[in-house]
């Protein structure tokens, strides 16, 4: 070892888990084998996996009404939902409700961060001005940066694509306490692949059930999964592009390759449909929001956040004793 990382001197005891350890008299030690370091730091590691997993029970997640979600197990029909349909709310009413979701939300994230005993996952998934950077700006506004993440997946780079399809989104996964924010997500692989044929259809078709397994293992590990689809018209897609033109504040969103992604409309609807159908499961189902309408998507969206945060439950951890007699000096 260099001078410049130190000298390790006769007398001079390393740590037991080194290998080739010497005794204070030069003896060697014959190397402690792995499992005995995961047996020396077994206090350790349980120490980690926190209480409120003993005994796990299936969060359910609380759709707001207006909200369609998909049944386990069946074929889904995309085009059955009207992206127009406003749940018969008046929008006045919705905006001012709004305010009131928001709060319940900050106040439910800000026990889950003390708690620090499991997390929630929001994914969402959309067609081209879906509204997802909207929705997700509206619903957690007010939410501490402290306690929330936001990922948002893009082309995967070259080191993405040196692993297998999930490792990617698996790293991203929010810990214990964290509200984590999916702006795209794991579906990307069953979609847009599908769609430009970027892999053999074997390929993308095997990822359902290997997409259900890792939500799964979310699940079961303290992560509740909700998934929302932000549904929108043709029509409605349209009027959103030329808004993004016409506005030159706006027309920096604007990518030309929207206008060729458009003409594989089709295509997409059947692929979001198929992995709607694939993917809503009993421990993560698929929740269906008609979105032409901004006000509406937002409304129900951070009520079934709040509704679901709520049947969560999470609560402050007890104080060390003896700190409500304790006195602040002058």
């Amino acid at each position: 070892m260099s001078k410049k990382h130190g000298k390790h001197h006769r007398g001079h005891k390393r740590p037991d888990d080194m290998t080739g350890e010497a005794d204070l008299h030069g003896s060697p030690r014959p190397p402690r084998p792995s499992t005995a370091r995961w047996a020396g730091s077994a206090d350790t590691i349980a120490g980690t996996v926190p209480a409120a997993l003993d005994g796990h029970r299936q969060i359910p997640i609380l759709a707001a009404p207006g909200i369609v979600t998909v049944e386990p197990g069946a074929a889904f029909d995309l085009s059955a939902v009207e992206a127009d349909a406003d749940g018969g709310l008046d929008k006045a009413w919705a905006k001012e409700a709004l305010a009131g979701e928001r709060a319940r939300i900050v106040a439910l994230q800000e026990r889950l961060y003390a708690e620090r005993a499991r997390s929630l996952l929001l994914v969402f998934q959309a067609i081209d001005t879906g509204g997802k950077d909207g929705t997700i700006r509206s619903v957690l506004q007010g939410v501490n940066p402290q306690g929330c993440t936001v990922a948002s997946f893009k082309v995967p780079s070259s080191e993405e694509l040196d692993h297998d399809f999930l490792w990617r989104y698996h790293a991203r996964v929010p810990g214990r306490g964290m509200i984590g924010v999916f702006n795209r997500s794991h579906y990307e692989d069953v979609l847009v692949v599908r769609v430009k044929g970027l892999v053999p259809d074997a390929v993308w078709q095997s990822r359902y059930g290997r997409i259900n397994d890792f939500e799964r293992l979310l699940t079961e590990s303290g992560t509740t999964v909700i998934k929302f689809f932000l549904h929108i018209s043709r029509a409605e897609q349209k009027k959103r592009l030329e808004a993004r033109i016409a506005d030159p504040e706006k027309r920096w969103k604007f990518d030309p390759a929207d206008l060729v992604e458009r003409k594989s409309w089709d295509a997409y609807q059947q692929a979001f449909a198929d992995a709607l159908g694939r993917c809503s499961t009993p421990h993560a189902p698929w929740l269906v929001v008609p979105a032409n309408h901004k006000w509406f998507r937002n409304y129900v969206i951070a009520r079934t956040v709040a509704d679901t945060l709520e049947a969560m439950d999470p609560r402050f951890p007890e104080a060390s004793k003896g700190i409500a007699d304790l006195t602040v000096p002058d």
